[in-house]
């Protein structure tokens, strides 16, 4: 580890994680006019967030910074794959890692694994499941468009709140943290396919002030000390390949599991990929 990534990363071992987040939560929500619009045009600049491809351009639109971070597209600049086997990204970002599945080990950064049953909260019957699969980590950056949207087709089972702490997932973080995105806060989703399982992971980072489903709403905060599990055996809740299914109040990364013999990536998608909402990452076997 270098002088300079350890100085980056060691302050994150007793930063206030939680607090600093509640606090960006307060400045993010704010509605004073002045402050949003300097915060919008501050983060437009410094990240050159394309304002062009929102639904709605105009800042005034937008009571807070935190409804311009989570933003709307324009109809049309999102097509979502239509291949029957294909799998379409589920967010916009880049590829943090891809590819398979070791036993039960999920690769994060070189000299870094961690494995499903922690990433899943325990879960061990649906740990076994993704056993020997395939994953794909997707980190999301300030200028992207922060709703997450599904894959393919699925049926929602099961979603477990785990909590942790909050660690940056910057590249140079998580290439020093053990386990980070097993040790971070996040939101299991766990779905039914017509091919087998899927899991999408909501990772809580750094300042990010609360993650969402479309049919829960906000389930973070509040802080918790233990897991919390929401079962819907009754097939009740169907979102279908492109569908919005929920969202990250300012950034972070979503991995997405499939089970073994399940999914083939594409061949050129390698660390640091830049990746598109929508567009194909992979194909079913």
């Amino acid at each position: 580890m270098t002088l300079k990534t350890a100085l980056s990363v060691w302050p994150q071992y007793v930063l206030p994680h939680h607090a600093l987040s509640q606090f960006m939560s307060k400045l993010t929500h704010c509605e004073k006019t002045w402050w949003k619009n300097a915060f919008i045009r501050l983060i437009i600049k410094l990240y050159r967030v394309n304002l062009a491809e929102a639904r709605h351009p105009d800042l005034s639109h937008y009571p807070n910074f935190n409804a311009f971070f989570t933003r709307e597209l324009a109809e049309g600049v999102r097509p979502i794959n239509t291949e029957a086997r294909g799998i379409a990204c589920p967010a916009d970002g880049a590829i943090s890692q891809i590819g398979r599945i070791a036993q039960q080990q999920i690769f994060q950064a070189k000299g870094h694994q961690y494995s499903i049953e922690a990433l899943l909260g325990g879960d061990q019957e649906w740990s076994e499941r993704f056993s020997n699969g395939s994953f794909a980590t997707i980190y999301l950056s300030p200028r992207d468009y922060h709703r997450l949207h599904m894959p393919v087709d699925g049926v929602l089972k099961r979603m477990i709140h785990v909590p942790g702490k909050l660690f940056s997932v910057n590249n140079t973080t998580v290439s020093a943290v053990p386990e980070l995105f097993a040790r971070n806060e996040r939101v299991v989703c766990l779905y039914e396919t017509a091919q087998g399982p899927m899991a999408l992971i909501l990772v809580g980072a750094i300042f990010v002030s609360s993650i969402e489903t479309v049919w829960h709403g906000v389930v973070t905060p509040p802080t918790i000390t233990q897991a919390r599990n929401w079962d819907y055996p009754e097939n009740t809740i169907q979102l279908a390949k492109g569908a919005e299914m929920g969202r990250f109040n300012m950034g972070s990364t979503i991995i997405v599991l499939f089970g073994e013999n399940q999914v083939d990536w594409l061949e050129n998608l390698i660390a640091n990929t830049p990746v598109k909402l929508g567009e194909a990452i992979g194909h079913y076997r």
